[in-house]
């Protein structure tokens, strides 16, 4: 039976546009693009962790909102479920600490972009319209 861990991932919106990030040379699917989050931690909420791995990764203060859905994926070396949140920036500069570039993207631009395939189906429903971004 193949465990699968739960990672949370942020759609975090300003002026229209949304926040991706690179992965890091050094990492798995190194120059791939994702929205930011990580792998939740023992006796952590989805959201907690979400809250946690913004302040770890970009040292970003956010608030976490409502739950948008999930994706499953099994890749060669971690089955997932990728539990995605809207978020809410406070303004603040947004510094890097895991990955190597990050982006502000319309939602229709977002295919342009390679994604890891856990962020695809979220990438989809956002250049669709199909999710309220509001």
């Amino acid at each position: 039976m193949t465990t699968i861990v739960q990672v949370t991932a942020a759609i975090i919106v300003s002026d229209g546009k949304i926040l991706i990030a690179q992965r890091h040379p050094r990492d798995r699917l190194a120059g791939l693009w994702e929205f930011p989050g990580g792998k939740i931690e023992a006796g952590e909420t989805p959201e907690q962790c979400l809250r946690r791995e913004l302040l770890e990764e970009l040292e970003m203060d956010a608030v976490v909102g409502n739950y948008l859905g999930s994706s499953y994926y099994h890749y060669d070396h971690i089955s997932i479920e990728l539990m995605a949140y809207r978020a809410f920036w406070n303004g603040g500069p947004v510094r890097l600490a895991t990955h190597q570039d990050f982006r502000w993207v319309k939602p229709d631009r977002l295919a342009g972009f390679r994604f890891t395939p856990a962020d695809l189906p979220f990438v989809q429903r956002l250049a669709s319209g199909n999710i309220n971004l509001g």
